[in-house]
């Protein structure tokens, strides 16, 4: 757990005054909640029965063969209900609100996973149901977005700013400052202001809890733990029961997007752009400029170009507990295709990220490691970013086949 909000010298409140009574209100319902054997029992039900936990650990025979080294597992959390880990935080903390008398929930989203997650808890639980999403997001993740509205969500294109997940955040609470007696908001990773940092680890933590067990009935003893990390809420769950241990390593991975300059990635801790800053409610290290202003970031993958860092991840970064490297765009399409071809298991582009890097860790260990490998996500979500990559001339045939039958039916209807 965080202290008072901090984790060395990140975190913290920033907020004005008309979000401290909520964030108040949430930390205390929180630790009410977590002593609470009623909600813990719902809880539970609802992680086995509807999220479908536990989640496999699968050994990945054919990689580890080819790759040679050390064996490769993968932690398969795209099998979780709605296709990724952001269900395990969405169901939560939508379920807390619920405790709370809360009728009303927001959210913003980047990949769209997070929202997909939200819309889908709000609708098994009875709640009203808002996502805000950037426009540039909202056009290259159309599937999760009609998954959502299917689900009764509203979502919002945020036409302001960069028009990505750092715009999104800002709209969300804007509204929830406008509606705090009302509404909830359901931040989707492991940053913001206290205590959302502690509540997302904690209900994130499932993943590296069942990691931990899954070994220990195997009787594996990992030699690294791999997960992509945007904000951060896949790779702190994963890594939380390990944090305070000498072992495993824990390994975050970014996003390396086309390149090392200003504005071709999404790397804030290996970066040559990061600095320690404030935005959003809390204290972290950020890609900003001279100004502490945000700088663009580039990623293929939707869910890792947000401009800044969970404060736990950029401690355990700063302390050398967590290592941190990047992957470029081209490495993670690569991991994509050799998972799949090899293991049939289709990876979200933020978890390629992960699986790039085991494909250059693997070699270099010996045949008695292991690498575990978080894969966050399903790549089902992708089709749109990893079709014009991988069949380009097919998809814009059918692009172009479906506007045309479009505009047959429109004829046929009007």
């Amino acid at each position: 757990m965080s202290d008072n909000g901090f984790f060395d010298r990140f975190g913290g409140k920033y907020v004005a005054e008309v979000l401290r009574r909520p964030l108040d209100e949430l930390e205390v319902a929180f630790k009410k909640a977590m002593a609470d054997p009623v909600f813990l029992d719902e809880f539970r039900t609802i992680q086995r029965d509807y999220i479908g936990r536990e989640t496999p650990l699968y050994f990945a025979p054919t990689a580890t063969r080819i790759l040679g080294g050390a064996k490769i597992y993968i932690k398969l959390e795209g099998l979780a209900n709605t296709g990724a880990h952001k269900i395990n935080n969405a169901i939560g903390q939508c379920l807390l609100a619920k405790y709370m008398g809360k009728k009303r929930i927001i959210a913003e989203t980047g990949a769209g996973q997070h929202g997909l997650a939200t819309a889908a808890a709000c609708a098994k639980l009875g709640l009203d149901c808002t996502v805000y999403m950037g426009e540039v997001d909202v056009r290259r993740q159309q599937p999760n977005v009609a998954s959502m509205e299917m689900y009764g969500a509203k979502v919002h294109a945020v036409t302001s700013g960069s028009r990505t997940l750092k715009d999104a955040v800002n709209e969300a609470m804007r509204d929830w400052a406008a509606n705090p007696d009302t509404t909830h908001y359901v931040l989707g990773s492991a940053l913001g202001p206290a205590p959302f940092p502690d509540i997302v680890r904690e209900f994130q933590s499932v993943i590296g809890r069942e990691v931990e067990a899954q070994c220990a009935e195997r009787g594996i003893k990992p030699t690294a733990l791999i997960a992509c990390c945007g904000g951060g809420s896949n790779s702190i769950g994963f890594f939380a029961p390990f944090i305070d241990k000498k072992e495993p390593r824990l390994i975050a991975v970014e996003a390396g997007g086309i390149g090392p300059g200003v504005g071709e990635n999404a790397s804030r801790m290996t970066g040559n752009a990061s600095r320690e800053g404030i935005m959003q409610g809390y204290k972290s290290r950020f890609l900003l400029d001279e100004d502490g202003q945000a700088l663009p970031t580039r990623s293929i993958s939707a869910g890792l170009d947000y401009c800044g860092i969970g404060p736990q991840l950029a401690a355990l970064g700063m302390s050398g507990r967590v290592e941190f490297t990047s992957a470029l765009d081209s490495e993670a399409l690569d991991a994509l295709k050799f998972f799949a071809r090899n293991e049939g298991i289709l990876f979200a582009m933020e978890s390629s990220h992960a699986g790039a890097e085991a494909i250059k860790l693997a070699p270099k260990l010996s045949k008695d490691d292991v690498i575990i490998v978080n894969m966050s996500g399903r790549g089902d979500k992708d089709v749109f970013i990893t079709s014009p990559v991988f069949r380009r001339k097919e998809w814009l045939e059918f692009l172009h086949a479906e506007i045309d039958r479009l505009e047959s039916d429109k004829d046929v209807h009007e």
